[in-house]
């Protein structure tokens, strides 16, 4: 089932170090509309999935683990040569005295993950449709850190995921009606 390449996706690279970036980029590691959550939500909804879209929420699932290395590339390239009063003038003191620069699954704000950030009704339509919202936030939030930055280098990597988010959700919308057209057909007279 898992064939693990030891590259990244797509190339991380960063112009400098940058905690103050790296800080906002925490919140799509550990964030309610980060990468872990997006993993975890599709990996467990596909229990409950028709056949036909198991596949699809099964590759989106293990596509965003690999979103959720780059993030973690990404931090650390920003931290890396950081002292710790960088870290501290970044609003991250308080992370690096528990952590130093290791990463930590928290957003942005410091607030640590949980798994109320996603949910599995059981309902495909239901899944899906948060499964397309969920896409279409973690989209949002990239275009709000591209707006943030300008390491023309950490831009190109924000765009391969603000695009990957994009696809997501249209695979989403896909699977959404390949459902609807074989409930459509399944109907009972």
């Amino acid at each position: 089932m898992w064939v693990y390449e030891k590259k990244l996706q797509y190339p991380v690279r960063v112009s400098k170090c940058d905690p103050m970036m790296a800080k906002y980029l925490i919140e799509q590691y550990g964030g309610a509309d980060g990468e872990l959550a997006a993993a975890l939500r599709y990996l467990n909804q596909r229990y409950t999935l028709p056949e036909k879209v198991i596949g699809l929420v099964n590759d989106i699932g293990t596509e965003e683990l690999s979103h959720l290395e780059m993030i973690a590339t990404m931090v650390y390239k920003l931290t890396k040569d950081a002292t710790a009063e960088q870290m501290k003038e970044a609003g991250l003191g308080a992370h690096y005295a528990s952590h130093d620069k290791a990463l930590y699954f928290n957003d942005a704000s410091g607030n640590p993950f949980s798994a109320t950030y996603f949910t599995a009704k059981g309902d495909p339509i239901a899944d899906l449709y948060e499964d397309i919202a969920a896409e279409e936030k973690a989209r949002a939030t990239y275009q709000w850190l591209i707006n943030m930055t300008d390491d023309t280098d950490l831009i190109d990597s924000l765009t391969f995921l603000r695009e990957r988010e994009i696809i997501h959700s249209q695979r989403f919308r896909e699977a959404v009606e390949i459902i609807k057209d074989d409930q459509s057909t399944k109907k009972v007279f």
